[in-house]
């Protein structure tokens, strides 16, 4: 059998207990021959456990009454939002513990059969507030292996996902990721400016129920425009100008659903 090549991707797999066990002691024996890949393979394991420790408190709170509630199937009721900060902890957290989240894997996206519109905005928004700050490690997948990346979240979403091309207003594509959605996966693709303003799409197989808007973000420059159709869920999330994110969301829009056949 020949081995195959390995690369950053496949550490982030193994971290995250998603490498296929046959593949395991040819990643190990690459491990060892490439001294580089090794320190960084022991590098992110070293910072997925001081982010660990660091929300453990957060894994020690209870359940929320109203989590239980929707569980056994009774009517949510109406109650103010949790603080932006949660948010964004819950999506570093999954950061840190992989695929296999808990508590939090569950509620940090909680309804994925039944997405709304205010789910998939807070999904997006908080998934940009942790990843859009990095600068080593916001993307998994550069865009210079662009075929590579749309092939592999295309796979994982179960959806045909092409990068929109957004160079005429000044972004370019960086590169993205693979996020955990409940029981399903999500995408987020990352674009910059000359500037270093970053602009991120997030994409999930969704859209039941026809809808389109805007959300703010309660505390924060963020905003996200949104939409969910013909099985998409979407939100482009940026700190741009309303008029502007807006405009680049409905070409966004129109893009991705061209490119899979459903314009």
């Amino acid at each position: 059998m020949t081995r195959r090549d390995f690369t950053e991707r496949d550490i982030h797999m193994a971290l995250d207990g998603e490498m296929p066990q046959d593949e395991r002691d040819d990643f190990a024996a690459w491990l060892d021959a490439n001294p580089e890949m090794k320190s960084r393979s022991s590098r992110f394991e070293a910072d997925r456990e001081r982010l660990r420790a660091s929300l453990s408190d957060v894994l020690a709170e209870p359940v929320p009454e109203r989590l239980t509630a929707l569980v056994a199937g009774e009517t949510p009721k109406a109650t103010a939002r949790a603080p932006r900060w949660r948010m964004a902890a819950a999506a570093a957290l999954l950061l840190a513990l992989g695929a296999g989240g808990g508590y939090f894997a569950g509620a940090a996206r909680l309804g994925m059969g039944s997405e709304t519109a205010e789910d998939l905005s807070e999904a997006a928004i908080a998934a940009h507030a942790v990843y859009a700050a990095e600068q080593r490690h916001a993307v998994e997948v550069g865009a210079g292996d662009r075929d590579h990346l749309l092939g592999w979240l295309s796979s994982r979403l179960g959806l045909t996902l092409v990068a929109p091309d957004l160079s005429s207003d000044g972004f370019e594509l960086v590169g993205g990721r693979l996020l955990p959605a409940g029981h399903r996966s999500a995408a987020m693709l990352l674009y910059e400016d000359a500037k270093g303003s970053r602009l991120s799409i997030y994409v999930t197989p969704e859209g039941a129920a026809k809808s389109w808007g805007t959300y703010d973000e309660e505390q924060g420059d963020l905003r996200a425009i949104y939409w969910l159709d013909k099985g998409w869920g979407c939100a482009v999330v940026g700190t741009l100008a309303p008029e502007k994110l807006l405009e680049l969301g409905r070409k966004a829009y129109r893009q991705m659903l061209a490119g899979a056949g459903m314009a």
